[in-house]
């Protein structure tokens, strides 16, 4: 899912001011802890004072990214934070490598997403890296592991704290990118095309931002099924890579009528929709539902216009809000969903489930995250700049290695 166009602006550090540089590939190794510069001694200091140590929890430091109000890229930084979190039991330390950056994340930035405390807060809802510490009570997870994990929020950091439940182990050969790109796409698409949308052989599905990242991961899901039709829309620029990905059909929605175009191909109109748009694309998506379709609406990208919030596109988007009938449900024999990841952040059971199935079609071949770029903590106005201007291509990274 991405955005409207918006000009770039630099993160500064509130702890380290550092000047953002191009975007340049980070490199795999791990980043180390930083640490404090050590004090000078006291010449007058006793052998013992010197020899005294600071405990660990004082001289622990680490980077996070930290939206410290709502308006535009300038508004995430980079900060340094004091003292090692504690764990409580059930829970685990995770040196992280890697942060997904999702549409969301966009739209909590201009205070469009309820999911996310109010600043001053973390941002960040997938990261992948090294389990550091274990909490009483965790059986499962070792230090060692490499595991990615799943949180509402708070995961743009260095070093973060989550349930154990919350992580899933990265399968032998995935990289710590792959990994931080696989949880919310691929649980969102999984979810609404076979839980929601119960995807069978021969159906045809549209999906909207396809080129995006749960776009991608809705294209790839789709080919593990038989014989189903993608309609996809997308710029024409990135046409040929969704084609080469498994869309049947691409759509420029910018030149073209995207209603108009799948109705010459498909006069009866579709059996599934995914609709992160909102607004009047959502009563569009409705109409174009074949009888017993499904139109599975998960967003509403059209509100997102600009860096800071436009309360137009907000305002716009609630007065075409779709809203419908009982009766008109049964008479046209349709039905329509709504999904939210954020809202089943307590259904963990379901969200295993899904991911470990997930995982199994990774270890298949037959699912593959792909990586549009990878940004430094430091670049990560540049990191959103490029999805919100829909010039990605599949998952825009966040690496926790300094520049």
């Amino acid at each position: 899912m991405s955005g409207e166009d918006a000009p770039a602006q630099q993160q500064n550090a509130v702890d380290q001011k550092q000047e953002t540089k191009p975007a340049e590939e980070p490199k795999n190794e791990s980043p180390k802890a930083e640490s404090p510069p050590a004090a000078a001694a006291d010449t007058a200091a006793t052998p013992a004072a010197a020899a005294e140590k600071v405990p660990e929890e004082e001289t622990f430091t680490y980077r996070a990214l930290v939206l410290t109000g709502y308006g535009g890229y300038d508004k995430v930084k980079l900060q340094v934070k004091k003292g090692k979190p504690a764990l409580k039991a059930g829970e685990l330390l995770v040196r992280v490598k890697a942060c997904g950056l999702n549409f969301a994340d966009l739209m909590a930035r201009q205070g469009l997403y309820d999911r996310l405390p109010s600043p001053p807060v973390s941002p960040g809802m997938e990261c992948a890296g090294v389990v550091e510490a274990v909490g009483d009570e965790v059986t499962d997870r070792k230090v060692g592991d490499k595991v990615m994990v799943l949180n509402r929020f708070g995961l743009w950091q260095e070093v973060v704290v989550a349930p154990a439940n919350h992580t899933f182990l990265i399968p032998e050969g995935m990289s710590f990118e792959q990994a931080a790109a696989l949880p919310v796409n691929y649980i969102t698409a999984y979810m609404m095309l076979f839980d929601f949308g119960n995807l069978r052989p021969n159906q045809s599905v549209l999906v909207h931002a396809a080129a995006g990242g749960v776009g991608i991961a809705a294209t790839q899901l789709c080919k593990t099924v038989k014989d189903v039709t993608v309609f996809g829309t997308a710029s024409a620029s990135k046409h040929e890579t969704i084609s080469e990905g498994g869309v049947t059909h691409p759509i420029d929605y910018r030149t073209k009528d995207y209603v108009e175009e799948v109705r010459k191909l498909s006069p009866k109109g579709l059996d599934i929709i995914l609709d992160p748009l909102g607004g009047s694309d959502t009563h569009k998506a409705y109409n174009l539902l074949k009888p017993m379709g499904k139109l599975i609406t998960y967003g509403a990208a059209n509100m997102l216009a600009g860096q800071k919030k436009n309360l137009i596109a907000v305002a716009k988007n609630w007065y075409h809000q779709f809203s419908i009938h009982t009766l008109s449900l049964i008479q046209g024999n349709k039905s329509v969903c709504g999904f939210h990841l954020g809202y089943l952040d307590g259904e963990t059971e379901l969200i295993t489930q899904a991911m470990n199935t997930i995982l199994d079609l990774y270890k298949e071949g037959k699912i593959k995250p792909r990586i549009d770029s990878t940004w430094h903590f430091e670049q990560v106005g540049d990191a959103m700049r490029k999805m919100q201007e829909r010039n990605n291509i599949g998952k825009v990274i966040l690496t926790t290695e300094p520049m």
